[in-house]
């Protein structure tokens, strides 16, 4: 797959998944496989996302995400999508619907069918439709394929959705709906070694500003090292109200771990499961054996992950 941050002129005609696709969940591959199984019509599979969120461009600050823009391209290869563009949406956000449509989609991706979500907004003031795109597809001679609202437990599955759910600690719902593992790679840091005298060595990773902040509590986790080597991990989310902590982290025990020191390098988190809220403990002894029986209760259902 390859990526781009500006538009260019593709050589081949084109079928295009249109949409910003935070997290690339259930809903969105509706649309995304679509377009990569236009593939056997011997169209060019592309996806036309956002290095931005639109509506995070017009609310004038940043929104949290689902995903990385690195997960969400790794999710678009898996899918099939063979070219992906990061546009700028502050350089389309003017266009009319009918000029994006022709100048972006026609003219220069060569679309000959479009792929969208029931919901799907376009041009100037979000001006188009999916009635304003099947207009204008007709006009152009370009196949238009809408996917209808992909629905969960009488919730159409959409990134507000799982968002709530992550914020509220449903984790495994969460999980499911995105068709993956919500989690994040970041640096292993430093921390004030306290693990260590308990005996529970952590890794302690900064929270992704970028990112929806799961609930504050203790959950499974999968810890994929740089050697590739993966962990069953007890990963708490929070501030560690025990000991005094102010600022937000990630901390995560890997019980089975038995290699050196790994500050520096890079680890993978994956949350799995929630097993309980963040709390403050009594004492450091109390604090441990809380520990030791959330490994236990990790180790059981990672087994079975």
């Amino acid at each position: 797959m390859q990526s781009f941050h500006t538009l260019l002129p593709e050589q081949q005609n084109t079928s295009v998944a249109l949409g910003f696709f935070d997290g690339v969940h259930r809903g969105h591959r509706k649309v995304l496989c679509a377009a990569a199984m236009a593939r056997q019509e011997g169209l060019l599979p592309v996806c036309l996302t956002f290095a931005e969120s639109p509506k995070a461009v017009l609310a004038g600050k940043p929104l949290p995400a689902l995903m990385t823009r690195e997960d969400k391209q790794r999710a678009l290869e898996r899918i099939g999508m063979e070219h992906v563009y990061f546009a700028d949406f502050r350089a389309m956000m003017h266009l009319s619907a009918r000029e994006f449509f022709k100048l972006i989609l026609v003219d220069t991706l060569k679309a000959r069918r479009l792929f969208c979500g029931f919901n799907y907004r376009f041009g100037k003031n979000a001006g188009g439709d999916t009635d304003v795109l099947q207009q204008l597809c007709g006009e152009f001679g370009v196949r238009l394929t809408v996917a209808p609202p992909e629905t969960d437990s009488g919730e159409v599955v959409c990134s507000t959705l799982i968002k709530r759910l992550i914020a509220d600690g449903e984790i495994r719902r969460a999980n499911d709906l995105l068709c993956g593992e919500f989690g994040f790679s970041e640096t292993i840091r430093h921390g004030r070694h306290l693990g260590h005298r308990l005996g529970t060595p952590t890794i302690n990773q900064p929270l992704k500003k970028a990112l929806i902040t799961p609930k504050f509590g203790v959950y499974v986790s999968r810890v994929t090292l740089e050697d590739g080597k993966q962990y069953c991990g007890v990963t708490n989310i929070g501030v560690k109200p025990t000991v005094g902590g102010k600022t937000p982290l990630s901390e995560t025990w890997m019980p089975r771990y038995t290699g050196g020191e790994i500050y520096g390098q890079t680890a993978d988190v994956r949350l799995l499961d929630f097993l309980r809220p963040e709390q403050k403990f009594q004492s450091l002894d109390e604090l441990k054996d809380e520990i030791l029986k959330n490994s236990k209760q990790a180790l059981e259902i990672y087994g079975g992950a």
